[in-house]
């Protein structure tokens, strides 16, 4: 054993000791969040370019901004840095995918005619890294949605285009799950709304009900595919109105029993999620969180550790929500090394659900309910300083990944190594 390793261990007992005191086992939670899977997206690697070449530029209110050398431009350079920026990630995980990413062989497949086989050597390489996988319809970037409607498209002919790639992509989701053995969540988002305030209101969101309702009409077990809507507040070019609002998808959901989306940058900024989640835990048997750090706007930046990531943690723990809740990262930032975007968000996602997880949970509602206001903000205040730390460093070494920021020396040679030989 190294100096580092038996230093890290001291440490770990010294923390233990701590936490015991208050009745907490810290061997107990790291063996409860080695068994958490966090959903990484894909897309943060290529900067949502996917493999279609349909459309060369992002629409429907994706923006990235950067041009950090060394993007992805092929599946297999981009599975090479998902492994990666996993294994310098402790835990064992989940990969989100859009449709964007279907690999045809140089065939061109409409989005409504994507088949199963077309994600075969994704499923493939999730058997080998074992690996769950979660799924996207991909409505944007496509010529036709370059007026900013897709399901509630007043055209009948481009709603049935989007329709038909919505009940597509479930299949996809469905043949997912069978194959991994684990239920793949297909998320169901778009882009439609007026940049100027509309007339109306009701009609966008009556055609898109009615095409959720055809796409979601076939029955899937979930034991393969769980079905979620994700609503937003604003978007480029739909800043007046968004068809599918907050209110909308979660009467949907709530309505239709399908699990919602609540994304950290699809509200107003003065909005939290964390605040929304057990609101919706009554209502909903389980919900998706986009876990995303939104500056102003949907920017889409790398999660850090702030309050409100600590918030949605304490949030999920706090409620007994864990195993109701599928944790998913979505941001995208081209300005800095890709995969140190993967690692430092996921590390950071992991990292603030494991000091959730290490709070007295059942004492501070027991000071709570006795209205000892007191008690329950001392202790809380004080265990802001409690020895997390250690305990993270300790689980980082027993996942044999890097400890601290050690895992930056790793990215830094890949780089040279790898990223700066592409063009």
């Amino acid at each position: 054993m190294s100096e580092v390793q038996k230093r890290i261990e001291e440490n770990y007992l010294r923390a233990k000791e701590a936490y015991a005191e208050w009745g907490i086992d810290t061997d107990e939670i790291l063996e409860k969040l080695e068994k958490v899977s966090i959903s990484l997206h894909c897309w943060q690697g290529d900067d949502v370019a996917g493999f279609e070449r349909v459309s060369e530029d992002l629409t429907g209110g994706i923006q990235v901004t950067g041009n950090y050398p060394g993007k992805a431009r092929t599946p297999q350079e981009l599975r090479a840095d998902i492994e990666k920026a996993l294994s310098l990630i402790p835990g064992k995980h989940r990969l989100n995918l859009h449709a964007i990413y279907a690999e045809t062989d140089g065939e061109k497949v409409e989005r409504n005619e994507l088949q199963p086989k077309h994600f075969k050597n994704w499923v493939e390489w999730a058997k080998a890294q074992g690996l769950g996988l979660d799924f996207n319809p991909t409505f944007f970037s496509h010529p036709l949605s370059d007026d900013g409607f897709t399901l509630s498209h007043s055209n009948k002919e481009i709603q049935k285009f989007w329709i038909e790639h919505g009940k597509a992509c479930r299949k996809i989701g469905e043949y997912f799950g069978k194959e991994l053995g684990t239920p793949c969540v297909t998320n169901i988002w778009i882009p439609d709304g007026y940049k100027d305030i509309p007339v109306d209101r009701f009609g966008p969101r009556q055609r898109l009900k009615e095409a959720l309702d055809e796409i979601l009409q076939e029955k899937i077990s979930p034991e393969y595919n769980l079905d979620a809507v994700e609503s937003k507040l604003f978007g480029i070019g739909s800043e007046s109105y968004v068809v599918g609002s907050h209110e909308f998808y979660m009467g949907y959901a709530v309505k239709n029993n399908t699990l919602l989306c609540l994304d950290a940058g699809h509200f107003h900024p003065t909005e939290v999620i964390s605040n929304k989640i057990s609101a919706m835990m009554n209502f909903l048997d389980e919900i998706l969180l986009h876990v995303s750090r939104p500056v102003r706007w949907d920017s889409d930046h790398v999660v850090i550790f702030d309050d409100e990531l600590q918030a949605i943690m304490q949030e999920i723990v706090r409620g007994d929500f864990l195993n109701r809740t599928h944790i998913a990262l979505d941001f995208f930032d081209a300005s800095i090394n890709r995969i140190a975007a993967w690692v430092i968000g996921t590390r950071n996602a992991i990292k603030a659900l494991l000091k959730a997880m290490l709070e007295p949970v059942e004492k501070l509602k027991q000071y709570e309910l006795e209205g000892d206001f007191t008690s329950r903000l001392a202790l809380l205040e004080e265990f802001k300083s409690y020895p997390f730390g250690a305990i993270w460093d300790y689980y980082c070494l027993k996942q044999n990944v890097p400890v601290k920021e050690a895992w930056l020396d790793e990215v830094k040679q890949y780089e040279k190594e790898v990223l700066s030989k592409r063009e």
